[in-house]
This record gives structure tokens, C-alpha cells and sequence, in this order.
């Protein structure tokens, strides 16, 4: 994170304005849609962290973006920042803006890695399984594929993580090998 400081004033300042507006459904809609459009897309981010961009030309993409579909509340917040030369920081601000709403909402996020794209009824049973095994109504459950981890899966959440995954197997079988664990045994 860049300045969590930083991030953490303007998404309190953000959600708080939500709130005083009833708008905080929107508002958090609008705020997942930039976050996907963040995530997807290096070329936004890149734009985002320029300095060469100019501020005007900013403002320009960010209004055809949000063309016909920002709500006042999110367009003024983003032109602010833009005129502040904080649009930098805008993908921390908009994490913590969530990890509030989340808070608020008593959402739990959990992150499940896996070697393969899960299907659709594990995911239905992942979810199913943390309701009743961790007694938690609301989750958000995030799904990544990374290769390296080449089998099994990493889970994240509440600040836990269990890693099952073949990699982390591997480098312990590695780490035996070489403090010579084995050749002990066998003299």
C-alpha cells in the first residue's frame, strides 16, 4: 500500500458521505466496478500511477468511464482526488472503502487459490462449508489461479491461512533434504 494513512481518510470520508446520502449500496457498486476495472485492466493502473498523464486528461477518461453511470457522490469524490494529484492512491482508497462496508456488513472475505479453476458447485459447497463450519452468514469468497502452487490449494481468511497446496509440500520436503533430516535417520 502506498499510504494507508492516506487511504484510510478518504475511504472514511467516502463512505461517511454514502451514508449521509443513503447512497452507500451505489456507492459501493460503483466502487467495485473501478476495483474490477483496476484488477482487469494494467494499462487503467498504469494510467492511474502516471505522472506524465496530465490531471485534465485524467479527468476526461474518468468521465467517459463513468459516463451515464457514476452516481455525483463517486464522480465529485474521483475528480477530487484527481485535482488533489491523489488518483495514485485511488486503488487503496477504494480496498479500504470496501474492507469498511464489509466491516459494517459483517462480510468475510475468504480467498481460495487453487492450481485449476474451481467449478461453480465447489464453489457452492466452499461457501456452504465455511456458513456452517466457521458459523459465518455473510462471506465474499475470491477465487485465484495461480500454476505454481501445482496442486491442492491456499485459503485465506480472518487473518488465518491454511496452506494445502503440493508447493508448500514440496519446499518442506526440500528443507528436510537439505538440514539432512534423511541421512541422520539412515546412519
Amino acid at each position: 500500500m502506498l499510504n494507508p494513512r492516506l487511504a484510510s481518510r478518504y475511504a472514511k470520508s467516502l463512505f461517511e458521505i454514502a451514508v449521509e446520502n443513503n447512497k452507500l449500496e451505489e456507492v459501493k457498486t460503483e466502487v467495485e466496478f473501478i476495483l474490477g476495472i483496476i484488477k482487469t485492466s494494467p494499462e487503467f493502473k498504469s494510467l492511474l500511477l502516471s505522472p506524465i498523464i496530465k490531471p485534465d486528461k485524467k479527468q476526461a477518461i474518468f468521465r467517459e468511464i463513468g459516463k451515464d453511470r457514476f452516481d455525483p457522490i463517486i464522480a465529485g469524490f474521483i475528480r477530487l482526488l484527481i485535482a488533489k494529484g491523489r488518483e495514485s492512491v485511488l486503488p487503496e482508497i477504494l480496498g479500504t472503502f470496501k474492507d469498511i462496508y464489509n466491516e459494517l456488513k459483517g462480510i468475510h472475505k475468504v480467498k481460495f487459490v487453487t492450481a485449476q479453476p474451481i467449478s461453480d458447485e465447489l464453489r457452492s459447497s466452499l461457501l456452504e462449508k465455511f456458513r456452517l463450519d466457521a458459523d459465518i452468514e455473510h462471506i465474499e469468497l475470491a477465487t485465484e489461479v495461480r500454476k505454481e502452487i501445482i496442486g491442492g490449494f491456499i485459503l485465506e481468511y480472518d487473518n488465518k491461512l491454511v496452506d494445502a497446496s503440493i508447493q508448500r509440500e514440496l519446499r518442506a520436503i526440500k528443507r528436510q533434504f537439505q538440514s539432512n533430516e534423511y541421512m541422520y535417520r539412515i546412519r
